[in-house]
């Protein structure tokens, strides 16, 4: 299978997976490893990764030299919480700069911000920061983020956490048709058909977490959705066959047939 490539790094994973809502860092690396995920998020606001040296760290269940860390700014609802939660990131992980920014628009439906988002992204990219940013559908705000200098754009499917799948196939195809970096369907991905879905459309990779952490078999879903990308993936370099409205079209050949 092809390789996904993002800010210059090849991955051989299509599938991103978050790292919040296991019961323990131990059910997180096994679902991650299931996955076969190279690319794993965490939010630096609520994750351990040395910050409380007490406590367990994500870093040990999870090394960096084994994973691209994607550090995201998800409770943050205001330019300059996006853009000091991911500085502190930036220490904390050694000068990592390959970064997830989210910013979120209210608590209920934890909506995208976009007016926020794009002013974090302005700040980030001039920062030297390579931004991948969670937005919403809309093609216009998508486009603008690519020309601010995000090295992808993804889009949500549904709302956070809601397991809705995707809602609106045609914006999406619109972001994909005119995007020159990679789009990854970020948010409402709740089994494996909604992964492949988003793959056959033709985004570039998909990332979900509570699709899988709230499984009831989280190891097993995880592994599930590691095939549905591949199969979406697959599907999209293959070329479906033409949708035909009432023509009939045998698998079989009716030339040649006996008693004909």
């Amino acid at each position: 299978m092809d390789k996904l490539t993002i800010a210059g790094k090849q991955y051989g994973s299509r599938l991103l997976v978050g790292t919040g809502k296991y019961k323990d860092f131990d059910e997180t690396r096994r679902a991650v490893e299931a996955s076969g995920a190279q690319i794993i998020t965490v939010a630096i606001r609520r994750t351990n990764l040395g910050q409380d040296a007490s406590q367990p760290s994500l870093l040990d269940a999870l090394p960096p030299s084994k994973y691209t860390y994607l550090p995201n700014t998800a409770g943050c609802y205001s330019a300059e919480d996006a853009i000091r939660t991911l500085r502190l990131a930036r220490e904390l992980l050694d000068g990592h700069d390959l970064v997830k920014l989210e910013v979120l628009g209210d608590p209920k439906t934890l909506y995208p911000n976009v007016v926020e988002t794009l002013r974090a992204a302005e700040v980030l990219v001039k920062d030297g920061f390579k931004v991948m940013v969670y937005t919403s559908d809309d093609p216009i705000i998508a486009k603008q983020l690519e020309e601010i200098g995000c090295v992808a754009v993804m889009p949500l499917a549904s709302l956070i956490g809601s397991g809705m799948g995707i809602l609106n196939p045609w914006n999406l195809q619109i972001i994909i048709d005119n995007a020159r970096v990679p789009v990854v369907v970020d948010a409402g991905v709740g089994t494996a058909s909604d992964a492949t879905i988003a793959m056959e459309l033709g985004c570039d990779a998909v990332l979900m977490n509570t699709a899988i952490a709230q499984a009831r078999d989280p190891i097993l879903m995880a592994s599930a959705m590691q095939l549905a990308v591949h199969a979406g993936r697959a599907a999209y370099l293959a070329g479906r066959m033409p949708k035909k409205i009432y023509t009939a079209s045998p698998s079989s050949p009716t030339s040649g047939v006996i008693g004909t």
